[in-house]
């Protein structure tokens, strides 16, 4: 392995990083918020001094491989998240610093669990960084570094750690260039947040609001610098938020698509028609099943849609408290969990063309049953799927069960409901927030053990980087030298 190359890597990561925790450095500066000024100038010192590690060891090569970006992406997670927790631990926001870990890990896997019980006591500095931890790990922050500089000359460096970090069953190019793509990926997640921000300003949602919230929704994050979410803003900024939401959860490639005036692709693409039918199917059912709770069809279903886009998308905001909703909405919520968005959005969860992947393999093995010596292949949007793309869909699936239940039995030591205990593992390991009885919407996580947190914090980077990144570092084979 290339560790000379992963190091230098991982330095680079710190000085941007160092540079994006200017802008909140300038905001406690300028709210004159002492504390979170100091804490933020500890962080980006702490950031700086540790980057210097280069220095000391500069890559003789600086080509890489799979291995090498796999580790890269789960290792460059797990830095940015303990530095990004300094300004919250540092300034006393919040004091503990496992439950600052907590709140960084969920803010830059775009989960938007919190153990925060006043979010509006909480300085704005602080709140700003909260949220654009939601936006920079919404797309990616490999892929945001990938995007202002290219790591090397090798081209396949930037593909290895694209592929690993990126979510889906498989990574499509846009360009022929991967650092070319991953400016086209962020020019298109630029634009669209400048967009909702204009939307929400003109429906009359403060600066510092409409900023925030297009962060948390452009991100899928759903952190809202309000107690109540988004439950007190009026229907037309929530309706803006809904139809965001549902745009955030689908695959870039489709927006590259639309700029490319490639319809023909779009409409051939059955991921985006299963995410939309999900998506509108649950919507109906939701609002006929809560009609009783409000005053108009009208009422219930603006409130089933933005819940349904809410959850779906793995976002987090909330109108309404859902958890009082009837059994079979709830249960609706909590298989789109699961379920998710699609691949190569900023949305979580076991992603729909995975969905769409696992019916048709389980279609073609029924059919095999019936004529063994047939050769079935399975086709996607007109393409044929290979059978290591079939098969890591299955090793996923298999892997996501294990540590799920896994996690379900650590969890269950708080000794809390099972209703809590499993929503909270499938809320964080989709990357949602919000799920149900202690952890609904208008609940947290603070009541959770610091252990508890810790394997929530863990639940939570292997759901953002789709669990084999993260499980590479415990196996030893991946540290032996070439």
């Amino acid at each position: 392995m290339n560790r000379r190359m992963v190091l230098y890597v991982l330095c680079l990561i710190m000085r941007v990083e160092a540079v994006l925790l200017v802008p909140p450095l300038v905001i406690a500066l300028v709210q004159r918020e002492e504390m979170a000024a100091f804490g933020f100038l500890v962080a980006i010192a702490a950031l700086l001094g540790a980057s210097l590690l280069t220095l000391l060891k500069k890559p003789r090569k600086k080509v890489f491989y799979a291995r090498e970006g796999f580790i890269i992406v789960a290792l460059a997670w797990f830095v940015v998240s303990v530095f990004g927790a300094l300004p919250f631990w540092v300034s006393g926001a919040i004091p503990n610093f496992i439950d600052s870990l907590f709140e960084t890990v969920s803010g830059f896997t775009t989960t938007g669990a919190s153990i925060l019980t006043d979010v509006e006591a909480v300085p704005m500095s602080l709140l700003y960084w909260r949220s654009f931890t939601h936006w920079l790990g919404g797309m990616g922050v490999l892929v945001f570094v990938l995007a202002i500089m290219p790591l090397a000359k090798n081209s396949g460096n930037t593909m290895h750690i694209l592929r690993a970090e990126s979510p889906g069953p498989q990574v499509d190019k846009l360009v022929p260039r991967m650092h070319n793509s991953a400016k086209i990926l962020y020019a298109i997640y630029v634009g669209m947040t400048l967009l909702q921000i204009v939307l929400l300003l003109a429906g009359g949602m403060p600066v510092f609001e409409s900023v925030t919230t297009a962060f948390g929704t452009a991100g899928t994050g759903g952190f809202s610098v309000l107690n109540d979410s988004m439950a007190s803003f009026s229907p037309y900024l929530q309706s803006v938020v809904t139809v965001f939401m549902v745009l955030f959860g689908i695959n870039f490639n489709i927006f590259f698509l639309v700029i490319m005036r490639e319809y023909y692709k779009i409409l051939r693409n059955e991921e985006l028609w299963v995410y939309l039918g999900l998506l509108f199917g649950s919507i109906i059912l939701i609002t006929i099943n809560v009609l009783p709770m409000f005053a108009s069809v009208g009422e219930s279903f603006h409130h089933a849609a933005f819940q349904v886009a809410s959850i779906m998308t793995t976002t987090g905001f909330a109108t309404v408290d859902f958890n009082m909703w009837p059994q079979l909405s709830r249960t609706i919520l909590v298989i789109l969990m699961v379920l998710g968005a699609c691949a190569g959005s900023t949305g979580g969860g076991i992603k729909t063309a995975r969905v769409v992947l696992l019916g048709k393999s389980f279609v073609r093995d029924v059919r095999k049953l019936l004529r063994p010596r047939s050769v079935a292949l399975i086709k996607m949007n007109d393409r044929t799927v290979e059978e290591d793309t079939v098969r890591g869909v299955h090793s996923y699936l298999t892997a996501y069960i294990l540590i799920a239940l896994i996690s379900v039995l650590l969890i269950s030591i708080n000794n809390f409901s099972l209703e809590t205990t499993v929503t909270s593992v499938v809320s964080c390991m989709n990357n949602i927030g919000p799920g149900l009885d202690l952890v609904g919407p208008m609940g947290n996580y603070a009541a959770f053990s610091g252990f508890s947190k810790l394997v929530l914090s863990a639940d939570m980077l292997i759901g953002r980087l789709e669990i084999f990144p993260m499980l590479m570092l415990l196996v030893p084979a991946t540290w032996k030298a070439r």
